[in-house]
């Protein structure tokens, strides 16, 4: 955080009626959801395919307290809304069916919407409005049905195995593809769903959002157009981290490229989605600044 908000951020937390009531709250929200993640964190995020869990959660929470100065002030004086008991009850429900029925979905989702309620009740729909992109943050850390997942994540897988199969058939690698077995050398790669899956592409999703709402672009046109390329950069960083796990087996064998060098390809996952993200971020900058300064230059522009 910059020295303003932290300052913001300290004022807030010196007033009394902040520990009276937000405190007694944050502590019976750790005695609810401390076992949930605490089994979360030994077990499903613990795996390559959801590693991304923890890791949205802290940058929402950090969102949240960015913003929370800023909400707090536009909200002071407000009044609250009661019909945020509504919402809230509906998420003790899930949580207490997903907890006793071990559904992550509706346990995970409660957390949520939980969170959205009490800022409802106690802050208005004013502080929800100014807060909700950290709320639809957080949506991405909730697992969805495996059936839901299976039937999207094959496709993708496909669709990745033919990509990375013809651009190193393009460069000369003795390279042929059976459905989603790659065959290069005397190596098979089976394209895994941590590699091309559905988890996969959420996550750059979250990245490349995470991405919008902190740079805030002042250009409608150009958030929209880069919200609407994320998704062919997710699968274009998807591409290149299959393309590197090849090439890595190819080269160096099959030990290599299933150990040490399988995970650091999934940094390289992350890194190639965030420099293509910053790149075409910098081209549609490029592209607004041409157009600005062409439309300075016509006939009749205002000086």
């Amino acid at each position: 955080m910059s020295n303003t908000v932290q300052w913001e951020m300290a004022q807030v937390l010196a007033r009394p009626q902040f520990y009276r009531l937000w405190w007694p709250l944050a502590l019976g929200l750790v005695a609810m959801y401390g076992p949930t993640f605490y089994d979360l964190g030994t077990g499903l995020w613990s795996t390559e395919g959801y590693a991304h869990g923890p890791i949205i959660l802290l940058l929402a929470l950090w969102l949240i307290a960015r913003q929370w100065p800023a909400m707090w002030q536009a909200t002071e004086g407000r009044p609250a809304m009661p019909m945020g008991w509504v919402p809230l009850v509906l998420a003790l429900c899930l949580y207490v069916f997903g907890r006793a029925q071990d559904v992550l979905m509706f346990e995970i989702g409660s957390f949520i919407l939980i969170l959205a309620s009490l800022l409802l009740i106690l802050r208005g729909p004013k502080a929800l409005a100014l807060q909700w992109f950290p709320f639809f943050f957080m949506l991405f850390m909730i697992p969805l049905p495996g059936a839901v997942v299976g039937a999207l994540t094959m496709p993708m897988k496909m669709a990745v195995s033919y990509v990375t199969e013809l651009l190193l058939y393009w460069a000369g690698y003795p390279i042929a593809r059976s459905g989603v077995t790659l065959q290069i050398g005397q190596y098979q790669l089976l394209v895994a769903d941590a590699c091309a899956g559905l988890q996969t592409l959420l996550t750059l999703e979250a990245l490349g959002l995470f991405y919008l709402n902190v740079v805030k672009h002042t250009s409608p046109l150009r958030n929209v157009v880069l919200a609407c390329l994320i998704i062919p950069i997710s699968f274009t960083a998807n591409v290149i981290r299959v393309i590197a796990l090849t090439l890595i087996t190819y080269y160096f064998g099959d030990a290599v490229g299933q150990g040490f060098l399988h995970g650091f390809a999934g940094m390289v996952l992350f890194i190639s989605a965030l420099l293509l993200i910053i790149g075409v971020d910098s081209l549609l900058q490029f592209g607004v600044k041409l157009h600005v300064n062409k439309q300075q230059t016509l006939p009749g522009a205002s000086k």
